[in-house]
């Protein structure tokens, strides 16, 4: 459903879907119980300024009664926001497709505590282009490359490649050595090189992280090859053949090799402000797809490094 409200300074408006009929006898009364949060007579001026439109752009006013619209659209008060003291990098752009560097801590798009400080508003901002959408996402704590459809025409089409696994994607993780590594038979828990682990993994109701279901049929697949170790780390590549949330750092905790800097695998740690010095060190290294528009074959491959890497120290 497009919004009436364009795009402002990189963000979209917020669309906020009403009851019909209830207790409420305005949309003001509605909207100052259900963000309850809020002051509600600084609420009740934005009505007043026109800031609260219909979905054909008409402004409500304070008396407008539940019912009479379904939908409203309007500006989020912005966060306040910590800086996010790194650059989103643009790789490539052209008519249909704009393929970015994204670094460590940023998210893809905006959410609670961040708005300015995402790939998607930067990008936006910074390219002129308010219609930019991600076709896919990474995790706010994963660097490297992130894809985005610059034209609705055409977004569908490169949509359909993630649904369809129809895209290549090659991941680095770095990990802390695990106990009883043998560097003349590199294994993780009794497997060796190349690994393909597979489990169940599921979304947990309220909770940060994905549950792992042992009885149920796997719905989740990662081919892990061994890149590189030393005396401290442990370098692996991974080749994901599904995409379910927070699959790679599952998988590797799962077979003891949890990723270095995690703080929700093997074990949930306590939320602390973000150590810019200790990203967690798992990146987007590679895309690799048919470009369904085109029919040529596209490859990206991220500029950016694991800090934690074996020889990355300059040893």
């Amino acid at each position: 459903m497009a919004s009436p409200l364009p795009v402002r300074d990189g963000v979209g408006a917020t669309r906020l879907h009403l009851p019909m009929s209830g207790e409420w006898p305005t949309v003001g009364a509605y909207m100052a119980e259900r963000f309850f949060h809020l002051d509600p007579e600084r609420l009740l001026r934005r009505f007043d300024r026109g800031e609260i439109v219909a979905r054909d752009g008409t402004a409500l006013t304070r008396e407008t009664p539940l019912g009479a619209h379904e939908f409203v659209w309007y500006y989020r008060d912005p966060p306040v926001e910590r800086e996010i003291p790194f650059e989103v990098e643009v790789l490539h752009q052209d008519r249909d497709l704009v393929v970015a560097d994204k670094p460590h801590f940023l998210p893809t798009t905006p959410g609670g505590k961040y708005l300015q400080n995402s790939a998607l508003v930067r990008l936006r901002n910074l390219l002129g282009i308010p219609e930019l959408t991600p076709i896919h996402r990474l995790d706010r704590a994963t660097a490297g490359l992130l894809m985005f459809s610059t034209r609705p025409e055409t977004r569908g089409a490169y949509q359909l490649l993630f649904q369809d696994r129809e895209v290549e994607k090659v991941y680095e993780a770095v990990s802390a050595l695990p106990e009883g590594w043998d560097a003349a038979s590199p294994a993780l828990a009794g497997q060796p090189f190349p690994i393909v682990y597979r489990n169940h993994i599921e979304k947990a109701r309220s909770s940060v992280c994905v549950r792992v279901d042992a009885e149920r049929e796997p719905n989740s697949e990662t081919l892990i090859e061994l890149i590189d170790a030393d005396e401290r780390v442990l370098h692996t590549m991974l080749r994901p053949h599904s995409g379910k949330m927070h699959q790679l750092r599952v998988h590797l905790a799962a077979l003891g090799a949890g990723i270095l800097n995690d703080g929700f695998y093997p074990e949930l740690l306590p939320e602390v402000p973000d150590d810019f010095g200790r990203p967690l060190q798992l990146l987007a290294r590679e895309l690799r797809f048919i470009d369904p528009l085109s029919g040529a074959p596209r490859e990206f491959v991220t500029a950016r490094t694991l800090q934690e890497a074996p020889g990355a120290h300059g040893g």
